[in-house]
Order: C-alpha cells, then sequence, then structure tokens
C-alpha cells in the first residue's frame, strides 16, 4: 500500500486489496505498517491513536469476517492511558473478528542516515512483550518493520514456535534497498519459518518515503512471491510439509549450544 494522511482513504485503499486477496484465494492476509495512515515525520502524536475497541480494529474486525479470513492489521496507533505517545501495535484477526492477540513494537526507529531522519520515540513508546499466536495454519509471531534488525527477537518467536514470522513495514528507501530482503531472508532461514512481510511503497507526504516490495519468503529462503513497485498483493501457498522436511533434514534449530 501507498497510504498517506487520510485515513477514510487508506481504509477504502485496505478494504480493496482485501478483498481482491481474498477473491485470489488468500485465506491468510497481511497489511502493512500504519496501513490506515501514514503522518510526517514531524507531526506529532497520532490523530487516529485509539483504544482497544477503536474503528480500525472494528475496520479489521469487520474485513475479517466478511471474507471469512485470518487478518495480520499490519499497525496502527494504540492510545496509551497517561501517555502522550501511543504503542505501535500489531493486531491479529480471526475470520470470526476476535481479536487474536496484540503486539506492541519493541524496537523503535530513531536513526540519523543521510537523506533519512526519524525518531520514532518522540511519539511511540516501546513495548516489551514478545507475542505468538495460536491460529488455525498454526503459531504466528509478531513483530513490526525495525524489529527485523534484532535477530534475537526472531529466535525468541521461534522457540515459542512460531511457523510463520510476520514483519508488516514501511522500510525507507535507502535502508530498503540495500537491506530490507537480505535481512528477511536471513530471518526466515536462520528460524526455519515462513516470513510474511506487508510493506508500505512510495511517496506519503513531503517526508515519508517508503521502499516497498512485500515478500512471502519459504523457509529455505526463497522468494515465493514479491509484490513489484507499486502497490499490489503477493500470493504464494505455505507448505508446513516443506517446513517440516527442512527442520528435521537440517535441524539448526536443535544444534544451539550457546543456551541465550
Amino acid at each position: 500500500m501507498t497510504s498517506g494522511g487520510d485515513l477514510a482513504r487508506n481504509l477504502e485503499r485496505a478494504a480493496d486489496w482485501i478483498a481482491r486477496a481474498a477473491q485470489a484465494g488468500a485465506a491468510f492476509v497481511a497489511l502493512p505498517e500504519n496501513f490506515a495512515l501514514m503522518q510526517e515525520e514531524d507531526a506529532g502524536p497520532s490523530p487516529v491513536a485509539e483504544g482497544p475497541d477503536g474503528p480500525i480494529i472494528e475496520f479489521l474486525r469487520d474485513q475479517a469476517k466478511r471474507h471469512s479470513i485470518l487478518l495480520a492489521g499490519g499497525s496502527l496507533p494504540e492510545r496509551v492511558p497517561g501517555e502522550s505517545r501511543c504503542f505501535n501495535t500489531a493486531p491479529l484477526i480471526n475470520a470470526d473478528g476476535t481479536v487474536l492477540a496484540r503486539y506492541r513494537k519493541i524496537h523503535l526507529f530513531d536513526v540519523d542516515l543521510p537523506d533519512a531522519s526519524f525518531k520514532e520515540s518522540r511519539t511511540v513508546g516501546p513495548g516489551e512483550e514478545i507475542v505468538v499466536a495460536e491460529t488455525r495454519v498454526g503459531p504466528v509471531g509478531l513483530s513490526v518493520c525495525y524489529d527485523l534488525r534484532f535477530p534475537e527477537l526472531y529466535r525468541a518467536l521461534a522457540e515459542r514456535g512460531a511457523r510463520i514470522l510476520l514483519v508488516p513495514a514501511a522500510f525507507t528507501v535507502p535502508t530498503g534497498r540495500d537491506h530490507w530482503e537480505v535481512l528477511l531472508r536471513a530471518r526466515a532461514i536462520e528460524n526455519q519459518a515462513f516470513v510474511l512481510a506487508a510493506a508500505q511503497y512510495g511517496i506519503h507526504n513531503a517526508t515519508r518515503r517508503s521502499f516497498g516490495r512485500s515478500m512471502i519468503i519459504n523457509p529455505w529462503g526463497v522468494i515465493l512471491a514479491t509484490v513489484p513497485d507499486g502497490e499490489g498483493i503477493a500470493l504464494a501457498e505455505l507448505d508446513f510439509a516443506t517446513l517440516e522436511h527442512i527442520r528435521r533434514e537440517l535441524p539448526a534449530l536443535r544444534h544451539r549450544r550457546l543456551g541465550v
């Protein structure tokens, strides 16, 4: 998606892509980080931050029920009582509209690159809990964007049983160009898990531009599907027999000796 500053339009675009994915046969659909609103970097606290049952969550619940899909709702700003900052929260919705899990982004994007400067911690508070959700397709590990650079999080998800790793993102262009695919494939290979990485793409406003290239990657590190530049969907079948075969034939997860 190329989300902008218009909440209603972003939800309309998300509904359209969810419907297209479901019509193409998808049983599990994932959206990118901040799919409902991409505001300018220095805009302050999110104007659409909401509590546990706000309109964005209700939109996601409705979409999951309407299409009978498991829906990973990218991420959205979750209001923190008594704080001006919010959490960057990734929800996972069951086909009956039940919220199965909420993960609050642990690692915040505070960087100063030559052509991109961000300080996420100004408006976002860090989460603390590692989250694996039990779903009809097996255990799903949740993360958000900058978390991708911290392999210990994904190892912890794998140790808790995750067979699918979610990485909704809005990677910058310079970091995405050189690091996005490499890091995603590494997380898939080292944890012998499928990676579903839904990404923002393109120019959102005067201060935000995202790399894109949403991907689905198998536990061998093979890219099963990707979205070319622009909005679109990547569709692939997740073969869990292949996952079990890889884990059995190359039991790296059982060979760890560091104990950390």
